[in-house]
C-alpha cells in the first residue's frame, strides 16, 4: 500500500500551503490495514472537518443567531439544525473531492473550465475571502475591545499578528499542530456558550418546539432564517476543505479511496455537530435572557455583551468576549489559509503568508478606522459572501456526480438529488437575503 506525505518543500498543488506529518500518516495506514480498531483507528484521520468547522462558529454567525434568539425565541432554532445537516453533506461533499482526485476543488475548476473563467472564478473568490476576514477580523477585535478595553484599531493590528502566529505552527511544527490550536479555540467557544447557557435556565419546552416545529412568524422572522441559512455555507471552506483531505491520506486503488472516506464522514459528523451546537447555544441564551424579558432587536455585539454581565451575571460577559475572541482568531487564521489554496489552485501562484495576511486584513483595518459600527459590518459582509455561494457549491456539486472524475466515490443517485437539492435551496436564499439588503 502506497501512502503519500506532502512534502514541506513541494512546490505544486497544496501540499506547500498545507503541509502533513509522517507520523500521522502512520498512524492511518495502520488503521486502513486494520491494525486500530474504535477511536484509535479514527483518531489520525481527525482534524480536517474540525478546522473547517469553524466557519460556522465565525463572528457572522454571532451576529445572526442572537439576533434571532432576541427577536423570536426559540422559533428559529429548527432552521440551525436544518442548516447543519445541509453544512455535514456539502463538507463531505468537499472532503470526498479532495480524496477521490487528490485535487482540491479550485484545482479541479481551473482543469475543467475555461482560463478566463478560472480567472473570473479567482477573483470573486478573492473578494469573498476579504469579506470573510472581514467578518473575522472584527469579531477577534470586538473580543479583544470588549475583555480588555483596548481601541478597535489597536486591537485589529493585535488581531493580525495573532492570526498570523498562529498560521506559523502550519511551517515550523506541522499541520497536525495547527489543528490542536484550532480544536482548542473551538473548545473555548463552546465552554464560553455551555456556561452561558447554564446561567440563562432556558425553556426545555421551548427549545423542544423550536427545535422540532418548523415554522415563521413573519416577513421578517423568513429574512433571519437566510442569514442563518447564508452564514452556514461559506464559500472559502467549501475550496478548504477539498484541500486539507487531498494529501493528507493517499491510498492505493479505489478501495482504500472508500476506507479513507468512511473515516473523513466520520471526522465531518462530529465536527459539524459540534458546530451546530455551538450555533444553537447562541440563539437559546439569546432566547432566554433577551427574549423572554421582552429584549428583542440584541443586534449590536457590544450590547449583547454588556447586558449578558447585568442580567445574567456569573461573569457571562467575560464568557462571552472570551468564545468571540476565539472565534474571530480561529476563523481569520483559517480564512487565511483558504486565500493560499484559492489563489494557488485557480491560477497556481503563492504569495508569502504574511503578504497574504496584510492583503486581507486591510479593508477590515479600513473599517474600523472609518468608525463604522462593528455588528453592522459583521451584518453587510455575510451578505457579501452570499455572492459567492454559487460560484463554489454549484461546480462542487457537479463534479462529485462525474463518475469519470470520482471513480468508485461518485455520488449515488440519491445523494446527487440530496445535494442539488441543497444547493439549490442555499443559493436561493442566498440570493433573496442579497435583495432584501440592498432593497
Amino acid at each position: 500500500m502506497a501512502f503519500a506525505v506532502a512534502d514541506k518543500r513541494a512546490v505544486d498543488g497544496a501540499a506547500t500551503a498545507l503541509p502533513g506529518e509522517a507520523r500521522v500518516l502512520a498512524e492511518a495506514e495502520r488503521s486502513l490495514h486494520g491494525r486500530r480498531h474504535g477511536v484509535r483507528a479514527v483518531w489520525p484521520f481527525l482534524g480536517p472537518a474540525f478546522v473547517a468547522s469553524v466557519a460556522y462558529v465565525d463572528p457572522g454567525n454571532f451576529a445572526t443567531n442572537i439576533a434571532a434568539g432576541s427577536e423570536y425565541g426559540y422559533l428559529l432554532l429548527w432552521v440551525i439544525l436544518a442548516a447543519n445537516l445541509m453544512a455535514m453533506l456539502i463538507q463531505a461533499l468537499s472532503a470526498k473531492l479532495g480524496i477521490a482526485t487528490g485535487l482540491n476543488l479550485a484545482e479541479v475548476c481551473r482543469q475543467r473550465f475555461s482560463p478566463h473563467v478560472s480567472f473570473g472564478l479567482w477573483v470573486q473568490a478573492e473578494l469573498v475571502a476579504m469579506a470573510t476576514d472581514l467578518a473575522e477580523f472584527i469579531g477577534a477585535a470586538l473580543g479583544l475591545n470588549m475583555l480588555f478595553g483596548i481601541p478597535l484599531f489597536a486591537a485589529g493590528l493585535i488581531t493580525g499578528a495573532a492570526a498570523f502566529a498562529i498560521l506559523t505552527l502550519q511551517t515550523h511544527a506541522g499541520f497536525r499542530h495547527l489543528e490542536a490550536v484550532i480544536v482548542v479555540l473551538l473548545g473555548a467557544i463552546m465552554a464560553g456558550f455551555v456556561v452561558q447557557v447554564v446561567h440563562a435556565h432556558p425553556s426545555g419546552t421551548g427549545i423542544a418546539q423550536g427545535l422540532f416545529e418548523p415554522r415563521f412568524a413573519g416577513g421578517d422572522s423568513v429574512v433571519l432564517a437566510a442569514g442563518i441559512l447564508g452564514a452556514t455555507v461559506m464559500p472559502h471552506v467549501i475550496y478548504l476543505h477539498s484541500a486539507l483531505t487531498q494529501r493528507r491520506v493517499v491510498g492505493d486503488g479505489e478501495r482504500d479511496k472508500r476506507k479513507i472516506f468512511r473515516f473523513e464522514r466520520i471526522d465531518v459528523v462530529v465536527a459539524m455537530s459540534f458546530a451546530g451546537l455551538v450555533n444553537m447555544s447562541m440563539l437559546v441564551t439569546a432566547a432566554a435572557v433577551f427574549h423572554s424579558r421582552g429584549l428583542t432587536g440584541m443586534d449590536d455585539l457590544q450590547k449583547v455583551y454588556v447586558a449578558l454581565g447585568q442580567i445574567v451575571g456569573g461573569h457571562s460577559d467575560t464568557f462571552f468576549g472570551v468564545a468571540l475572541l476565539a472565534s474571530g482568531l480561529s476563523s481569520s487564521s483559517v480564512g487565511t489559509m483558504a486565500g493560499q489554496v484559492v489563489m494557488q489552485g485557480f491560477i497556481e501562484r503563492q504569495i508569502p503568508l504574511f503578504l497574504r495576511r496584510a492583503i486581507t486584513m486591510a479593508p477590515a483595518l479600513i473599517v474600523i478606522a472609518l468608525g463604522v459600527n462593528p455588528s453592522r459590518a459583521l451584518v453587510l459582509s455575510q451578505v457579501a459572501l452570499s455572492f459567492g455561494i454559487p460560484f463554489a457549491l454549484v461546480p462542487l456539486v457537479l463534479f462529485c456526480r462525474d463518475r469519470t472524475l470520482m471513480g468508485s466515490l461518485v455520488n449515488r443517485r440519491l445523494t446527487t438529488l440530496a445535494s442539488g437539492a441543497v444547493a439549490f435551496v442555499i443559493v436561493l436564499l442566498s440570493l433573496f437575503l442579497v435583495y432584501w439588503s440592498l432593497a
